[in-house]
């Protein structure tokens, strides 16, 4: 008994040595980089009072800790940053797509603000704002000397509020006012428009007028031609869209999948990994699909184009691109203010990572820079003379009036694509990818 005590003493006396070797070290290398951690905020501090003490010029003290913190969260990667109140605020109008305010697109000219266009159905094309008109007041105030995010800020306020803009326009002799009752402007993501049987789905950015804008867009164009059965096919045109929020990502590729697998997430820690599945349901019915992309095309863009190649749901053409494969989270910070951190790689549903490698397209296709030598030489070709514009060149005997009206038809079509090549060689190729696809389809 008394050797088996002995022995279990031995035991527990070589046990609580052991774990004091092992232990002791660790618990010093911890306290070392607390200390050390701490010498580090020590030395913030001092630098700190110093700058406030000694720089040239009085510093805004607010300004440079916000400066620092920035500078610690972008150190990290190029995509985490620190978001000042009005960053943040603004961060949130343009993820949410509305906003209260007049509804005008505009630019700067030589410090001016220029209207690129009122937005249909908006307060501002009520009240007969025009394309092309400078605005050099809101409520009195100049524009003049503002940058152009100043400029309309003052034009956005709460909905019902009214403001009056002083408008200069051309073949007015003197500037005018014109009053308006702000209402909420929901920005447009996806511009939708037809070539020939072709539906073109342009998505500017991922925000949550996204799909609803697809969706909507989707609808009427097909509507339009008669039924999807008359729609050759969809191109989704997500060239340079820097992305936006991954939830509408993923409800733009559930759009056009059945089933399986749209994209994960992974972060530091493997448990906390995110599967996202597409759901039963497809608006374009089967419809071929062609995704256009270029360098451009980053984050979201790259996850709905990566979706659809990987399900060979859709033909990927363009040029490669960028190559952004992380997720952000945007954090709330005190004082309104937030802080975008990178926490995940996001993977398509091959399992690949398109970080710093982007999408590569199943067809590369550039888009070709216009020399003045080319357009001369085509505006030659289109001038020149053809048998039937010869003086008393024969008649063609072997068709009736219909059918000639219908080979004409085709022709002014075939010039209309033509005039698209010229003006987007890219979208071009998708338009004639679809066509033949679909005719292809329609011999089986």
């Amino acid at each position: 008994m008394k050797r088996f005590l002995m022995a279990a003493l031995g035991g527990t006396l070589a046990g609580v040595i052991a774990t004091t070797q092992v232990a002791g070290p660790l618990l010093a290398q911890e306290n070392d980089a607390q200390t050390n951690v701490y010498e580090q905020l020590d030395l913030f501090g001092d630098i700190f009072e110093r700058i406030r003490a000694q720089y040239v010029e009085e510093v805004d003290e607010k300004e440079l800790i916000e400066a620092a913190i920035n500078g610690m969260l972008t150190s990290l990667d190029p995509h985490s940053s620190y978001l000042s109140p009005d960053d943040a605020a603004d961060m949130r109008v343009q993820t949410r797509g509305e906003f209260g305010g007049l509804g005008i697109e505009v630019t700067q000219e030589e410090g001016f603000v220029k209207v690129v266009s009122p937005i249909d159905g908006t307060p501002a094309s009520e009240a007969g704002v025009e394309a092309g008109d400078f605005i050099t007041h809101v409520d009195g105030d100049t524009l003049l000397g503002l940058t152009l995010d100043e400029a309309v800020e003052l034009m956005r306020g709460p909905v019902g509020s009214e403001t009056i803009i002083t408008v200069v326009r051309e073949g007015e002799p003197e500037p005018f006012d014109i009053s308006i009752i702000r209402d909420t402007i929901k920005l447009t993501a996806v511009r939708t428009r037809t070539e020939g049987n072709t539906v073109v789905l342009r998505v500017t950015t991922f925000n949550d007028q996204t799909y609803p804008n697809l969706k909507d867009g989707l609808e009427k164009a097909a509507a339009d031609l008669g039924g999807l059965d008359n729609v050759d096919g969809i191109v989704l045109d997500l060239r340079n869209n820097p992305g936006g929020l991954l939830t509408q990502a993923i409800r733009v590729s559930d759009a056009f999948l059945e089933s399986g697998e749209i994209v994960s997430t992974r972060g530091r820690n493997p448990a906390e990994g995110e599967r996202y599945n597409a759901k039963e349901g497809d608006l374009a019915e089967g419809k071929p699909i062609v995704v256009l992309i270029n360098g451009g095309s980053a984050s979201a863009s790259e996850i709905v184009a990566g979706a659809l190649q990987d399900h060979r749901r859709a033909i990927v053409v363009g040029t490669k691109s960028f190559g952004k494969g992380s997720v952000q989270t945007v954090m709330p910070l005190r004082s309104n203010g937030a802080m975008r951190l990178t926490t995940a790689r996001y993977y398509t549903p091959s399992g690949r990572s398109i970080q710093n490698l982007g999408v590569s397209p199943d067809i590369v296709v550039e888009q070709p820079r216009r020399t003045p030598e080319a357009e001369a030489a085509e505006e030659e070709a289109r001038n020149s003379r053809s048998e039937a514009d010869l003086r008393g060149s024969l008649s063609n005997d072997s068709l009736s009036e219909d059918e000639i009206q219908q080979i004409e038809d085709e022709r002014a079509k075939a010039e209309e694509a033509a005039k698209l090549r010229e003006d987007d060689y890219q979208l071009a190729y998708a338009v004639d990818l679809l066509k033949g696809l679909t005719a292809l389809g329609s011999q089986d």
